[in-house]
């Protein structure tokens, strides 16, 4: 209800706010839909270049692996290739450390340099070369033993047969050569750093190619991390390197080290790119995922849709705000212009409304040229025009009527015909007519209150008139005919037309009187009904045959006079025209009953009267 009261108000009849509306919702519709579009491609494309720039890292990381996988291939290459460096090797692998010891010792008597392959002096060079490696091992499968070699370049060989120990069985598996450290392995050497992977191959006898055992390697996990230090100011989420049975191998930001990955599901699919909308919608992150089938890990990087929203924070926020201010330009903009165009237009009106009520002096003041200033200057000369053709035939004629009443009134001098009316009226008095007396008085009395001129005509005036020309018939129909009058005194100076009830009494005496009847009645009754002031003529004269109040109505409605009942058609014709058309009168009549014939005024003086 509150908005189709603001629209009757404001927009109804407001042809400019209309305007106005209809511009304003169509900008601000345009506006925000290309706003949005905008947006969307923007943002679209912040978040394809930053899961670009995740997935580069991605290879990177995924490279690092790599070459360190061929760094632990060439490690066993360079074994092999070395005769002396693989003997001990083999040697340390099926003999206790005592008896390598002693075999490392013979050898140096026999030859200085078999000295120099000594296999731990062989692992604490490669470990001094690579600080990430926290561990080199050499499992032999034949002995069931474990040569460990930890960071701190101490060695142990630990025996880990079947009997005590599952790591024979592991060693055993068809496993990938990349993979989280074994729980087992971990548990002999007392290692629970969960930032570590694993990168196993097996050793061979270079001569029978026999399997002797596996050469297995432990990676500081954070080494990976180095790779990603030209990327920390532009990297967005987590980069993550998941082993084949979801173990935690790197995390970038540290967060699921030693703890179940909780997107580890992402893993199965050998996919290069997961469906970035599905994942979105599902658990409202962005992944990249990217798998490495031959060594047995998978490298995934997730944003979440909040961190990846605030890479384009700024753009939407730069939009937004040229958005608010191209919205207040189009709408402010044609507002200044439509309200300027209503402003001049409301001038215009007002300026008809004065020419309206009879100020033919008034002028509108723009000197623009366009449309609205073109009406006005069309309108000002207009009334020029109309000023000039008054003043030559208007006032003309005027002054012309003016001219032939003054010439009438010479003609026939008032003060002497009321002179002579009271001659006639004393001289039927002195011969005892009385009757005669009494109606030559009202007349006369009659004639004076018609010609005389009053400046304010109230209805008591009009009443008066009344009085005195049904006073002469009621003198002259003695025994048949009676009136009444009935008007409160709150009435007396309500103001009137001159000479709007007397033709209707007259129309009664002249059509409606019956002289063959001895009880002919006339009531005048003055009533406040709301805002009208209605007076009610009623008589039991002859009435009107259906067929001539039909002509008689329709006669008084004709927008042009046709010359008959002049008297009617003056008295309702004027009412109309000086106060509006509720106004006037209504003819009610039953053919042998009376008429009753009712006049409406307003409660209240109008402009104009």
């Amino acid at each position: 209800m509150k908005i189709v009261s603001v629209y009757n108000n404001f927009f109804k009849n407001n042809m400019f706010m209309k305007m106005l509306l209809i511009f304003s919702m169509i900008s601000i519709v345009t506006i925000i839909t290309l706003s949005y579009l905008i947006f969307l491609s923007v943002s679209d494309s912040t978040i394809r270049r930053e899961l670009a720039i995740q997935k580069a890292a991605m290879e990177h990381v995924d490279r690092t692996i790599h070459q360190q996988f061929e760094a632990v291939q060439n490690m066993v290459r360079d074994m092999h290739q070395n005769e002396a460096l693989s003997t001990n090797i083999t040697y340390l692998m099926n003999h206790t450390y005592a008896e390598y010891v002693q075999h490392l010792t013979n050898g140096y008597y026999a030859n200085q340099d078999d000295y120099s392959a000594d296999v731990l002096k062989h692992f604490q060079n490669i470990m001094d070369r690579n600080a990430e490696i926290n561990h080199l091992m050499l499992y032999s499968a034949e002995q069931q033993d474990l040569s460990v070699f930890n960071q701190n370049k101490q060695f142990r060989k630990l025996s880990t047969n079947a009997a005590h120990s599952y790591i024979p069985d592991v060693m055993a598996m068809e496993t990938p050569n990349i993979s989280a450290p074994n729980l087992w392995i971990r548990k002999e050497i007392k290692q629970w750093d969960p930032a570590l992977y694993a990168i196993r191959v097996p050793i061979n006898d270079s001569h029978t190619l026999r399997n002797l055992g596996q050469f297995l390697v432990f990676y500081d996990s954070k080494g990976i991390g180095n790779a990603l230090d030209n990327y920390d100011s532009n990297l967005k989420g987590d980069i993550v390197v998941l082993s084949a049975k979801g173990t935690v191998l790197f995390d970038s930001n540290n967060n699921y080290y030693g703890k179940k990955y909780p997107y580890v599901n992402m893993a199965d699919s050998l996919f290069d790119q997961t469906d970035m909308d599905e994942m979105k919608k599902e658990q409202n992150m962005y992944v990249n995922k990217f798998v490495s089938a031959d060594q047995g890990y998978v490298v995934i990087g997730t944003v979440p849709v909040e961190e990846m929203a605030e890479a384009y924070a700024g753009i939407r926020n730069t939009i937004v705000s040229i958005s608010i201010v191209c919205l207040l330009f189009a709408v402010l903009v044609p507002a200044f212009f439509i309200i300027n165009f209503a402003k001049r237009t409301r001038r215009i009106i007002r300026f008809t409304q004065k020419v309206k009520y009879g100020n033919l002096q008034a002028r509108i003041d723009d000197a623009r040229d366009d449309e609205l200033g073109q009406i006005s200057h069309s309108f000002n000369d207009m009334l020029d025009e109309l000023n000039l053709y008054i003043e030559r035939v208007y006032k003309a004629e005027i002054k012309q009527k003016e001219t032939e009443l003054v010439a009438l009134q010479a003609r026939i001098n008032p003060h002497f015909l009321y002179n002579t009316l009271e001659v006639i009226r004393m001289r039927a008095i002195s011969q005892g007519a009385r009757d005669v007396g009494e109606m030559i008085y009202s007349l006369s009395v009659l004639f004076k209150s018609l010609v005389q001129q009053k400046k304010n005509y109230t209805l008591k005036d009009e009443m008066e008139a009344c009085r005195l020309y049904l006073e002469l018939f009621r003198i002259r129909y003695k025994d048949i005919f009676i009136y009444t009058i009935q008007m409160d005194s709150i009435f007396y100076q309500h103001p009137v037309v001159k000479l709007s009830l007397q033709p209707i009494i007259e129309n009664y005496v002249v059509h409606g009187i019956r002289t063959e009847r001895s009880d002919n009645r006339l009531s005048i009754v003055v009533q406040e009904k709301g805002d009208i002031v209605q007076v009610e003529v009623r008589d039991n004269g002859k009435g009107i045959e259906p067929s001539r109040l039909t002509e008689i109505l329709e006669e008084l409605e004709r927008p042009e006079e046709s010359g008959q009942m002049f008297g009617l058609r003056s008295v309702h014709s004027r009412l109309r025209y000086l106060y509006g058309p509720e106004f006037g009168i209504t003819i009610e009549s039953t053919l042998g009953e009376g008429t009753r014939i009712t006049v409406r005024y307003p409660h209240t003086e109008r402009k104009g009267v």
